[in-house]
């Protein structure tokens, strides 16, 4: 059985009496009961009481206020000047004092002033040097602490490194020393599920602007579009409602045959662009012209998203006039745009581009959705026709230009005329014009000039130009002005990326089920 040799409890273990003096003598705060002072040790509280309140009550030195009997020291009463102070500790000895050189010491908790002798002062430093480091830390209030109050408890500690002590205390008799690394945890996964959610949604609302952009939000679609915009134009004024209802079956009687009404087509433009060239453009040494080229311009069903099924379109009429192709002739009439959509799921149908597929959800009907190289590419292996894509997919020249994508227009004309050592001012092939994509638009090129200096210059048929302009180049008067449309020069071309889908032949029944196997993962010819 062990005794604390303060207050006297009995306790079994020696871990027991541990504990016991550091929760209820160390680490314990007490108040005194005669003043305002708090926050001390037992022993500070009993050096107080003795010498800061020696008349509250009247004692006599015999009965002074001694419950801890840890420290002993030897007093002689009988000769209190000649009495001699031991510490039990390191035995240390305070020397005796005579009576003359007793002071006057100020307790600064209460501001009062009361006798003490030399013995009394050994015996309060030998109190002092013996604390522990805590109890030495945790100075009383008017020995120059600072007063801190604990978060969890409301107790008053004297300095900082106490006060955290104290409060680790806390946290430990709660049993969780790492609450504070589980509280940072939850709170960064928090913080990381907030960034998620910030970032998702900013992604789909994106992708929604992505989708409006390119006609895959199911806002519209051909038919619709066109009904609005004749909507809009009786609202305005524009046009009567008599002509609105004509117009509107026009149009609906147009979607049932699958043809297009030919309303925005401009034909013989290539023709005329052979005459112009053979009495102007002297600044031209070569010229090469394809086959012959209707234009078609867009129109207010598909106006902003329709320039790929209208150079499609085009193809489609160049490819009619040409020999090799007829056996691929869509009925002898070019399809409208409806039209065209539905052949491209056809085409999906058949195993072609299934990755093309899935970024249109397998649907192209109904929608006012762009379509590109890739796409002109599958519905010219789904006619049966051999194609291919080449992708210049970085300028090749300074200012961002991309002269190998001229050299390889001109090598492309030039192939009908290899045998000739110096080919004519002005060749006219039997070659289809070229579909011509990039960011945000396609073109065809129907032609190549080759100016005196070297340089060279497509010619671009625009789906953008209205049937009003295009028609500028039928009249004698207006051509020469009008042809400056059609001619992009290297420096007008700089465009990071441009891809171009040549015709090459026709496809046996073999040869199309092996470019419907290679389309699963559809592959372009990469220059450089």
């Amino acid at each position: 059985m062990l005794t604390c040799e303060i207050c006297g409890e009995e306790l079994l273990l020696e871990e027991d009496l541990k504990t016991h003096l550091l929760l209820s003598h160390e680490e314990n705060d007490m108040d005194c009961p005669l003043c305002s002072l708090s926050g001390v040790s037992y022993d500070e509280l009993c050096h107080h009481i003795n010498f800061a309140h020696p008349e509250k009550p009247q004692r006599s030195p015999e009965e002074k206020f001694t419950p801890t009997p840890a420290r002993t020291s030897t007093v002689s009463r009988d000769n209190p000047s000649t009495s001699q102070v031991n510490c039990d500790p390191c035995q240390v000895r305070a020397e005796p004092v005579q009576p003359q050189e007793r002071a006057s010491v100020t307790d600064s908790s209460v501001g009062t002033s009361f006798p003490w002798t030399r013995t009394e002062s050994s015996n309060h430093f030998m109190k002092s040097k013996h604390r522990s480091p805590k109890q030495r830390r945790m100075s009383p209030p008017g020995e120059g602490g600072e007063r801190l109050t604990c978060p969890i408890c409301a107790s008053v500690c004297s300095n900082s490194t106490l006060l955290q002590e104290h409060v680790e205390l806390h946290l430990e008799c709660e049993g969780s020393p790492n609450s504070d690394l589980k509280l940072a945890r939850q709170l960064q996964q928090e913080e990381n599920l907030r960034h998620r959610e910030v970032a998702d949604q900013k992604e789909k609302e994106e992708f929604k602007k992505l989708q409006k952009q390119f006609g895959l939000d199911g806002s519209g679609s051909y038919r619709k579009q066109m009904e609005r915009t004749m909507e809009r134009d009786v609202a305005r004024g524009l046009m009567d409602p008599a002509e609105f209802h004509s117009r509107r079956a026009e149009m609906l009687e147009c979607l049932g045959s699958d043809r297009d009404d030919g309303k925005t087509k401009t034909q013989g433009v290539i023709g005329r662009l052979h005459d112009y060239y053979r009495t102007e453009g002297r600044d031209c040494v070569h010229v090469w012209l394809s086959a012959d080229t209707d234009h078609y311009c867009s129109s207010a069903g598909d106006k902003g998203w329709g320039c790929g099924y209208r150079n499609f379109q085009m193809l489609l009429s160049s490819l009619r006039g040409i020999d090799t192709y007829a056996a691929v002739d869509q009925g002898g009439s070019v399809p409208n745009i409806p039209r065209l959509q539905s052949m491209m799921e056809e085409a999906w149908k058949e195993g072609l581009d299934p990755q093309g597929a899935s970024h249109f959800n397998h649907r192209l009907q109904g929608t006012r959705a762009w379509i590109g190289a890739t796409e002109v590419y599958v519905l010219l292996t789904s006619l049966g026709i051999r194609a291919r894509i080449v992708d210049f997919h970085q300028p090749t020249g300074p200012g961002g230009t991309h002269p190998r994508l001229f050299d390889w227009v001109k090598q492309y004309y030039c192939q009908t005329t290899k045998g000739n050592k110096l080919p004519p001012r002005i060749n006219c092939t039997s070659l289809p014009p070229l579909y011509l994509q990039h960011q945000g638009h396609s073109r065809s090129i129907v032609g190549l000039e080759q100016r005196k200096n070297g340089s060279l210059c497509l010619l671009l048929f625009d789906p953008g130009a209205s049937s009003t302009d295009t028609r500028k180049l039928m009249n004698v008067c207006t051509v020469s002005t009008a042809v400056r449309s059609l001619r992009k020069l290297p420096g007008s071309m700089k465009h990071k990326q441009y891809q171009v889908v040549a015709v090459e032949g026709v496809l046996t029944a073999e040869d199309k089920q092996v470019c419907i196997t290679n389309s699963k993962t559809l592959c372009a010819e990469r220059i450089p």
